[in-house]
């Protein structure tokens, strides 16, 4: 039997039965009762039936943020089917890769990306149809009140394709592990691998954290980060398991996001570090009412103490900071509001915090697997139901990952001290974590050895006070051949995400490397690092 209580869908269902006409959605001039909610998603679930999607399959959206993006999710997880969420900021290339490797059957496409999918479009075999969504491409506030900005929700193909078809009778009797939502995580072999996301990790995520944050039915929670990020599909998914009101912003801009906090009377938000700083650098806004706010969550990429700072003058002792990972559908753990208020724990604020509810955090021996004692360095391990179910298509990278009794392995190193707070200090697979975004340096030296003047290559993270830190490239010289910085940056910029694309570029004779021949990355980092914590959040 079917464990009802751990699918998605009818958790959708108990809301618009119990309480029909409270708002559920908002975005902009759009608003959406439980009931209007499911039948939409129930139209779209017998859409994509007739389009041929079933059990197994995946579609794939790339768009700005946009409640259509949260419909087709939800539908999916009423057909068996999963969404594939596409980082809108991959370059084409990248982008043809991500569609390709889910296999995605249909395609939704915002008004921003048309000319990049018509770019590519040939080279989406599996791609049966393109789905266009919204008529309107405009700027960064649209989604939010206050911008004046306004967007036709709905308009163009994705309305009239859910219309045309009556609510879906009967959903699919899914499985609590089975999979309805992909998110792609960048490869350390050079390419992305999906997140399979389950009913049951997404919904033990919504359930552990709507008790750290205490999340109540009638609370407001703002989706600012983009909905391709577990920051932003979790968070959404976090609402929907406590049938809070979600108010969804289409990008996040400083400013709208501050007046949405008074417009909408916020009372949870999650943002990315590089985002509340430059929330503390808009003018007056201290000004505006945060009354209505009691959790204002962080994390994704390491937060400098000046903005950690500034951003509890600005809003109060309200910050939860939280560690997480797209693996375990979102947060692990949480630093919450007492520490950031306390001077006598100051040194608790480059901490991760404790576990949270449901969550088992401990530090093994990256070789052996076995734990190491309080305070010593080690592998980062994580079990709970919040866990992935795999990779898709890729069991050699989920046999790596997840252990047979249960625990993912974070590639993240650290340690936890005495009193259980959760440190974490280094990283094991060299990920670069900039700006809430992560990059790994295999992917960008995989484009860079491809340039004909480069004979030897290595990326690097190093600090940047805005993006917590930022790519590097070093490199060597392919014989007779000249490195030109700036074209080598051009180059990359062709190839890469604009977040992936190293910022500088440094010439060596040679490399660093051990007996073995591998390149000694720490003695790359090190005088950039000096002096500095540098971790993950």
């Amino acid at each position: 039997m079917t464990d009802t209580r751990r699918t998605v869908s009818t958790l959708l269902q108990r809301w618009a039965t119990e309480r029909p006409d409270d708002e559920a959605v908002r975005f902009g001039p759009t608003r959406r009762t439980w009931a209007q909610l499911d039948e939409r998603v129930r139209r779209v679930a017998a859409a994509l039936r007739a389009e041929g999607v079933g059990p197994g399959d995946r579609i794939a959206v790339l768009d700005l943020n946009h409640p259509s993006c949260l419909e087709l999710t939800l539908a999916c997880a009423r057909i068996g089917a999963a969404n594939a969420v596409v980082n809108f900021r991959l370059a084409p290339p990248e982008i043809v890769y991500v569609i390709n490797d889910a296999r995605a059957v249909l395609l939704a496409v915002g008004p921003e990306f048309t000319p990049a999918v018509e770019q590519v479009k040939d080279l989406l075999p599996t791609v049966r149809r393109v789905l266009h969504v919204g008529t309107e491409s405009s700027g960064a506030s649209i989604g939010t009140e206050s911008s004046g900005a306004r967007t036709s929700i709905g308009t163009d193909e994705y309305e009239a394709w859910l219309g045309a078809h009556e609510p879906d009778a009967a959903p699919y009797d899914a499985a609590p592990d089975d999979c309805f939502v992909q998110l792609y995580t960048s490869g350390t072999t050079g390419f992305p691998k999906g997140a399979m996301l389950t009913h049951r990790g997404m919904l033990s995520h919504a359930e552990h954290v709507a008790h750290d944050f205490e999340l109540a039915p009638t609370d407001v929670v703002q989706v600012a980060m983009p909905l391709f990020h577990v920051g932003g599909m979790s968070y959404a998914l976090l609402a929907l398991g406590q049938g809070a009101r979600i108010v969804m912003a289409r990008t996040p801009d400083p400013a709208a996001l501050l007046d949405m906090f008074a417009d909408e009377r916020i009372t949870h938000t999650f943002l990315v570090p590089a985002l509340m700083g430059a929330m503390t650098q808009v003018p007056d806004a201290a000004a505006r009412d945060y009354s209505s706010l009691r959790a204002v969550s962080y994390g994704a990429s390491p937060c400098p103490l000046p903005v950690m700072r500034a951003s509890l003058a600005l809003f109060g002792p309200k910050l939860h900071q939280v560690y997480g990972m797209t693996e375990a559908c979102g947060v692990v753990s949480s630093l919450g509001p007492a520490d950031h208020a306390d001077p006598s724990v100051a040194h608790r604020l480059v901490s991760a915090g404790k576990p949270i509810i449901g969550v088992e955090i401990e530090v093994r021996d990256p070789e052996t697997g076995a734990p190491v004692p309080t305070g010593g360095p080690g592998e980062i391990w994580v079990r709970t139901e919040q866990l992935m179910s795999g990779y898709w298509d890729k069991p050699d990278a989920t046999a790596s990952a997840l252990t047979g009794d249960g625990w993912l392995r974070s590639g993240d190193g650290g340690h936890i001290d005495a009193d259980g707070y959760l440190f974490v200090t280094d990283r094991i697979k060299d990920m670069i974590v900039s700006g809430g975004e992560n990059v790994y340096p295999a992917e960008v030296e995989r484009v860079l050895a491809e340039h004909p003047s480069v004979g030897d290559v290595a990326v690097i993270g190093v600090p940047d006070e805005r993006w917590g830190e930022v790519p590097k490239a070093v490199v060597v010289a392919a014989p007779g051949q000249h490195v030109d910085p700036d074209a080598l940056l051009a180059y990359c910029r062709e190839q890469l995400a604009s977040f992936k694309c190293p910022k500088s570029v440094d010439v060596l004779d040679e490399l660093p490397r051990n007996p073995t021949g591998k390149i000694l990355k720490k003695d790359l980092r090190k005088p950039y690092w000096d002096g500095r914590e540098r971790r993950t959040v």
